[in-house]
């Protein structure tokens, strides 16, 4: 029952971001940036996400699929839609999490792991990131 409920509450978030995000904060390139928690060794990092590249954070693989910021001159929020999977000691893959964060409510979908935990932080454009490497 559970399982049926978070779905639900998934495809009706993804919805409502649909319909509520304006068409300009949509780029079609971007960065998006989550902290990550590593509970054994208690490491935490700031990943950086390219759009639809797998970047490993321990047994974990993260795929940013989609990442949307409201304008500056609305509330603050980034809604970033990731796909997470765990490599198994047996090198079979299991996806653990695939939906959206938010950066402003963590809790509200987030990813239910042993040992690590994963959040929304922020969106970047790819071409800020370029400019902004050059000094």
């Amino acid at each position: 029952m559970r399982k049926k409920f978070v779905t639900l509450a998934g495809a009706l978030m993804g919805l409502f971001l649909f319909l509520a995000i304006p068409a300009q904060s949509q780029t079609s390139e971007f960065v998006a940036v989550v902290g990550a928690l590593d509970k054994i060794t208690a490491r935490t990092i700031q990943l950086e996400l390219p759009k639809d590249r797998i970047v490993k954070f321990g047994t974990l693989k993260i795929t940013a699929r989609a990442c949307y910021s409201r304008p500056p001159t609305e509330t603050p929020e980034t809604y970033i839609y990731l796909q997470v999977d765990d490599v198994l000691a047996d090198g079979t893959e299991v996806r653990v999490f695939s939906g959206w964060m938010l950066a402003s409510s963590p809790a509200l979908s987030a990813l239910e792991h042993a040992v690590y935990d994963v959040w929304a932080i922020s969106c970047k454009t790819s071409s800020a990131d370029a400019s902004s490497s050059n000094p």
